[in-house]
């Protein structure tokens, strides 16, 4: 940039001494003439041009280097900010205008004719201020700087917390009152008291171990008698705790829930950097923190749970607004699985959000959790369905099915449960959820379910036309799902879909049946000559899966018929005898096998699903009623919302 056109900002030049000029210089044959730059030797107009450049530089390193800088950009390039009245309070008059430099009020006109030169010494003093601030920070070591930028993050940071813990801005009040079900009566029969009293004491195993052995990590190793974690949450630690808050409410295990919830209050962070998996998170964290909230009315769930809500958002920043699988959670990226069908998504996966992010409206007062999953339905919706059954795979950036595969297990299995669900959790009135949830078990019964020789009622898979004779151990929450929706059946279909449930449920038992321990394999069969069978090694294995014993429950619940309660207390006795050691519970690697080869693993899972459903399948029918809740696909349960219920709770405000 030339000399001269640097010249306006300090003033005209035309004037005596301008420039550091003797005054009339132009009146001797060789002085320079006051009355522009163009008289400038070269040399001269280089000085110059250093000189303002060390300025300009010296001036913006202390507006973007300086924590106060936003305030002096708005001060000194924009005369002030403090110059404009603020906007009214919410409800109320609008405050009268500030006036400079702190006076008393003297109207807009008073204030117009004193500003200009208070405003100008305010400028002055922030711009010298500014200057010697950056001075002081140029002489500083590297160190020091960022010993500095560490500290005023860091009171950042603990400003913030204080702030969430003062009120928690953003969350609206809410006057907390317990849904129905949430403490049931004793069982009437001694008998079945006596078995309730037993899975309850199977839970304080479990627990008292987990305390034991690893307290605040993620899940226990009992035959290791240490801390287990998992990469689906990645540095986010305690999903035993967060998993079991509910089910030590509904056991009435006081104490223990007490330190859960002080645990979670003092230790549960989110701020961490570590890609998760929005699946399981959302499931397990965030569905176990709800449920805790909707149980025991202790805010800290609540605040919790929109916390961990609102860092999940990123994950729908797609070209469709289908979420990805994982994500890192501070810097919020996201991706795919590289194993699914080209980058693509996964059904069960990104289908497995709406129950939690609905409830995270209703919670918040944020609109944007609920609008975020009725997207989803929105792309879903958009497109053709092969056989009209829905694939496993959903490419977030074209919106387009990846492989045609198909499964009510693995990879799709609570996509179908949350159709349902939501129907149900919206005081059934969610039609859309319901018009496609039947849609679909119209297409699964016509294209997926078959019978064997043997009469055993099964869920085949299919692959882009095939069909695969192989049923998996997720797959068997079926049975209580068809029992669950069977009210809601179309054309009369309620008994058929009831009957669907039971078959499904017999045939888990089946697979159950014919193992050597009498717990069922991850996935059995019906090909070869064999039927309900494992067939293969690497299909053998049990986890302390929930899903044979969650059919058992919801067929117990809708039938009252002795022999569900009959096969769970089975499946009771052969984790007692396989599965329990001193340290926990075990998952088995072979069920077929007569001595046990235990996997060292004790699933968060089994303390929020397995013994939960167990002891519901022991309970009374008023302990979470279905009619006042639903469970998540991580048996957290959540309450039905009734059409009444933001009306009701604006009201008590």
């Amino acid at each position: 940039m030339p000399a001269a056109s640097l010249l306006p900002l300090f003033g005209s030049a035309a004037g005596p001494g301008a420039l550091g000029g003797p005054a009339g210089g132009g009146a001797g044959g060789g002085g320079r003439k006051a009355a522009g730059p163009g008289a400038f030797r070269l040399t001269e107009k280089f000085v110059l041009l250093l000189v303002f450049s060390a300025f300009i530089t010296l001036c913006f390193g202390a507006i973007f280097f300086l924590p106060d800088s936003s305030k002096l950009l708005s001060g000194v390039f924009f005369h002030s900010a403090a110059l404009q009245p603020p906007p009214p309070p919410p409800g109320g008059q609008p405050r009268a205008p500030p006036q400079p430099g702190g006076g008393p009020a003297a109207g807009a006109a008073a204030a117009a004719a004193a500003g200009g030169a208070g405003s100008l010494e305010r400028i002055r003093a922030d711009h010298e201020r500014a200057l010697r601030e950056a001075k002081e920070t140029l002489q500083k070591l590297p160190e020091e700087i960022r010993r500095d930028i560490r500290q005023d993050k860091e009171k950042l940071l603990q400003d913030a917390r204080g702030r969430k813990e003062a009120g928690a801005p953003g969350l609206p009040q809410r006057l907390f009152r317990q849904p129905v079900g949430a403490v049931g009566q004793e069982p009437a029969d001694p008998a079945v008291r006596q078995r309730r009293a037993k899975i309850k004491e199977m839970m304080k195993h479990a627990w008292d171990n987990y305390k034991r052995y690893a307290w605040g990590l993620n899940e226990l190793k009992p035959i290791s008698k240490q801390g287990h974690s998992s990469n689906l949450f990645g540095n986010i630690q305690g999903a035993t705790i967060v998993d079991a808050l509910d089910t030590l409410y509904i056991m009435e295990m006081k104490e223990e829930f007490k330190e859960a919830k002080e645990w979670v209050e003092k230790n549960l962070d989110f701020n961490v950097n570590a890609e998760i998996s929005v699946f399981e998170v959302n499931i397990r964290f965030v569905g176990g923190l709800l449920s805790a909230y909707y149980l025991s009315g202790e805010e800290v769930f609540r605040k919790k749970a929109v916390e961990l809500g609102e860092k999940l958002l990123p994950a729908f920043n797609t070209p469709t607004g289908i979420p990805w699988a994982l994500l890192n959670i501070k810097s919020g990226i996201g991706r795919n699985w590289p194993w699914a069908s080209g980058g693509s998504s996964i059904l069960a996966e990104f289908g497995t959000l709406h129950l939690e992010f609905v409830h995270l409206s209703h919670l918040s007062g944020n609109p944007v959790f609920a609008e975020k999953v009725m997207n989803i339905r929105k792309v879903l919706n958009r497109l053709d369905k092969p056989e009209g059954l829905y694939p496993n795979y959903l490419n977030p950036s074209s919106g387009q099915w990846g492989q045609h595969h198909v499964s009510i297990g693995g990879l799709g299995d609570s996509f179908y449960e949350y159709l349902l669900k939501a129907w149900l959790m919206s005081d059934k009135t969610d039609e859309e959820g319901k018009k496609m949830y039947y849609d679909a078990v119209q297409a699964i019964e016509t294209h997926l379910i078959r019978k064997s020789s043997g009469g055993l009622t099964y869920i085949a898979e299919w692959k882009g036309g095939l069909l695969e004779h192989k049923m998996g151990h997720l797959t068997c929450f079926a049975g209580g799902m068809f029992a669950l929706g069977a009210d809601g059946a179309p054309n009369d279909k309620t008994g058929h879909h009831i009957e669907l449930g039971a078959e499904i449920a017999r045939t888990c038992h089946e697979s159950y049946d014919r193992t050597s321990m009498k717990l069922g394999p991850e996935a059995f069969r019906f090909d070869g000559g064999v039927e309900a069978i494992a067939t293969r090694q690497n299909e053998k294995y049990y986890i302390l899966r929930p899903e044979v014993i969650e059919t058992y429950m919801y067929m117990w619940r809708l039938t009252h018929d002795p022999k569900y309660r009959q096969w769970g207390w089975e499946a009771v006795e052969a984790l007692e005898k396989h599965c329990r050691v001193d340290g926990g519970y075990s998952g088995i690697r072979d069920v077929y096998n007569h001595h046990e080869s235990h996997d060292d693993v004790q699933q968060s899972f089994f303390l929020s699903e397995t013994l939960k459903y167990l002891y519901l399948l022991f309970s009374e029918d008023d302990l979470l009623p279905f009619e006042h809740w639903v469970f998540n696909t991580e048996a957290h349960p959540l309450p039905v919302l009734h059409e009444d219920d933001g009306n009701k709770e604006e009201n008590q405000k």
